[in-house]
């Protein structure tokens, strides 16, 4: 089973690129059987029915992997996809064809503090996988956390699974700073975890 620390990697990355982005896509899909159930366990923390209709954010939405579990754990939902690459995002279209009229796409970078401005937005559930720690610097991928959580209904909810390389604590921390009222850790394989922040403020 491959790891996400394993997983292929091409360097330098060229995010801006079709072809590097379509090959990049070829190797990324070896890691479903290991991502999804993680995906789905993550998602199965969410506090709504299965056919609630939710507005809903994937943060860093890239190819559209954690999109299709979305619609699959919750048919009724609404998704603004959200990423930096219109390489990606292009491939999510094509990927997700078939569920178009449920689906938004915004292309906007999380390194600019504007980018709330850009999804709309309140959401239900803002979702993300393998994305923030991309961002390089806890300055930048705390900085994230209030903007998500601003960007939330009260009751809405912020799933996260990601590799935590400086320790999941620190960002639980961070999280209820940034306002979230509960907060916990549901699964960790450490640098990963899977987190759940939610927003009970009404």
């Amino acid at each position: 089973m491959t790891s996400e620390v394993e997983t292929f990697r091409p360097f330098p990355h060229n995010w801006q690129s079709a072809d590097y982005v379509s090959g990049w896509i070829e190797h990324d899909v070896a890691r479903d059987p290991e991502r999804r159930p993680l995906l789905r366990q993550m998602l199965s923390s969410a506090p709504f029915p299965r056919d609630a209709e939710l507005a809903v954010l994937d943060v860093g939405a890239g190819y559209g992997v954690l999109t299709e579990e979305v619609l699959g754990a919750f048919p009724r939902a609404r998704v603004t996809l959200q990423d930096y690459s219109p390489a990606m995002l292009d491939q999510a279209r094509r990927r997700l064809a078939a569920r178009a009229d449920r689906l938004s796409y915004v292309l906007c970078d999380l390194f600019d503090p504007t980018w709330p401005q850009d999804v709309g937005g309140p959401f239900d559930l803002a979702v993300s996988a393998i994305v923030l720690h991309n961002l390089g610097s806890r300055e930048k991928i705390f900085a994230c956390y209030p903007a998500i959580h601003g960007l939330l209904e009260p009751g809405g909810c912020f799933l996260n699974y990601d590799r935590f390389v400086d320790g999941v604590e620190g960002h639980l921390t961070e999280l209820r700073a940034a306002g979230f009222d509960r907060v916990e850790c549901i699964w960790q394989q450490a640098p990963r975890a899977l987190v759940v922040a939610t927003r009970t403020d009404r």
